[in-house]
């Protein structure tokens, strides 16, 4: 019996000896359980950066994408009934320009841009290194997850983007929107879809040494914009968030990633436009960056919001410490999404709703967050015209529209105002210089390569 005994032993003993030499021969020898991902980037951290919005999501008639025009109008026609931006972008610039029904003063045909062609994508990543603006969160829509078809088609801009983030030394990551995500029926499967082609085919997170992906505590970060928002159709533990997040962070491919979360403003509290579900704050437990979305939350028009702005950002800043999470605090020029309402019954919206004062409300913003202890930036947005929230160059001369149709201007401010500030904003975060308080009304801007 002791024989046996002793048998038995030295084959277990054997069986655990050979697995463990077997695993590391594996290893060793290159398995395919390696990770995708770069060992590391010119950009390890979020912290210090101001990271801006980029949704790439315009499209003209004629540009070779074949949908005619898209984020500019309605129902793809180009006409003033169906218009639906505020903001009308300064083309001068641009290589590739397509003709409007819109017309100038002149009688000339108002033109625009298209986000398909890759000169459009590299002149704005060259507008950010000209202004020092550090980068961009390229946004990815749920939809655009969904299908192979257009999973595909949502590799074409963020192709662009990724050669131009590398040629201008600009940092770039993937922010997926959770906007579009049914009720019922559907979860959150498609994204981890999704990131393996996107590490794969183009490869995302493998663009060599001198990659600019942005890494964050050492590990390429995802963000994931929309959890916990009250007016979403689904209950945030249905989606299938935890085997998402278990993907990004523990798959020994593709995961070994950070993850920064997009969340409601009052989503410490669970109230307000958060929905009351502590399911939240189990989740923000597991990801690494807190941002909470703040547009539309705090205003020009208010004598105290900026101090109220404030307020809320330290004490964020607090929770988070006290969890281990880091922090990037959300900034906005102003808002007006007046012809974008116009087409949707019943949600009619103010023009210039809130009005940006020549730059004031974004660089009193920027002061109050930086004042407060955020360590880190995200501005939304860099080319948002349907909201009017965009910091790229837009025009003060505008084509000749009648009501209902209403454009606005950039306030007789340069077309570059936005990303001088933005610029300046880097500079301040990161201690390179002092805040001054009316930098804003500094309209001569001398611009250097950053």
């Amino acid at each position: 019996m002791y024989r046996k005994r002793v048998e038995l032993v030295a084959l277990v003993w054997l069986g655990m000896f050979s697995f463990y030499i077997s695993s590391n021969a594996a290893v060793n020898s290159g398995s395919p359980i390696v990770s995708r991902h770069g060992a590391g980037s010119q950009y390890l951290s979020y912290e210090g950066l101001v990271m801006c919005g980029y949704q790439g999501w315009f499209r003209a008639e004629g540009d070779g994408a074949g949908r005619g025009w898209v984020h500019y109008c309605s129902g793809g026609r180009f006409d003033p009934v169906h218009l639906t931006v505020d903001l009308w972008p300064d083309v001068s610039e641009y290589q590739k320009t397509y003709p409007t029904t819109l017309k100038n003063k002149d009688g000339s045909f108002a033109r625009l841009f298209s986000s398909w062609d890759e000169s459009t994508v590299e002149l704005h990543f060259k507008w950010m290194q000209d202004y020092g603006v550090d980068g961009v969160f390229m946004q990815r829509f749920f939809g655009v997850t969904r299908s192979d078809k257009s999973r595909k088609e949502g590799h074409v801009i963020l192709g662009h983007a990724l050669k131009a983030a590398k040629k201008y030394g600009r940092a770039l990551a993937v922010m997926y929107d959770l906007s579009g995500l049914k009720a019922a029926g559907e979860d959150c499967s498609s994204i981890i879809q999704d990131w393996k082609e996107l590490v794969d085919e183009i490869k995302l997170t493998s663009q060599g040494n001198n990659q600019t992906y942005l890494y964050h505590r050492g590990r390429p970060l995802v963000a994931i914009w929309g959890l916990g928002f009250s007016d979403r159709p689904y209950k945030i533990s249905e989606i299938g968030f935890d085997k998402l997040i278990d993907f990004l962070k523990n798959d020994p491919v593709y995961g070994g990633c950070s993850i920064m979360l997009g969340v409601p403003a009052q989503f410490r509290d669970l109230k307000g436009d958060c929905v009351a579900d502590p399911y939240l704050h189990e989740i923000l437990a597991r990801v690494d960056v807190v941002m909470p979305w703040v547009v539309g939350r705090y205003s020009s028009n208010a004598d105290q919001d900026i101090s109220r702005y404030g307020v809320h950002v330290k004490a964020d800043v607090v929770w988070c410490t006290g969890r281990q999470l880091d922090y990037a605090a959300c900034v906005f020029p102003g808002f007006s999404w007046y012809n974008l309402m116009r087409q949707q019954a019943g949600r009619e919206s103010p023009l210039n709703q809130i009005p940006r004062k020549q730059g004031k409300f974004y660089w009193d913003l920027i002061g109050a967050a930086i004042g407060s202890g955020a360590k880190m930036l995200y501005v939304a947005m860099f080319d948002e015209i349907d909201e009017g929230t965009a910091i790229f160059k837009c025009a003060n001369e505008l084509p000749v529209v009648e009501s209902p149709v209403h454009l606005l201007g950039y306030e007789g401010v340069p077309n570059d105002h936005y990303l001088w500030l933005t610029g300046n904003a880097g500079q301040v975060l990161r201690g390179k210089s002092s805040f001054v308080k009316d930098l804003y009304l500094r309209l001569n801007h001398d611009v250097k390569s950053q």
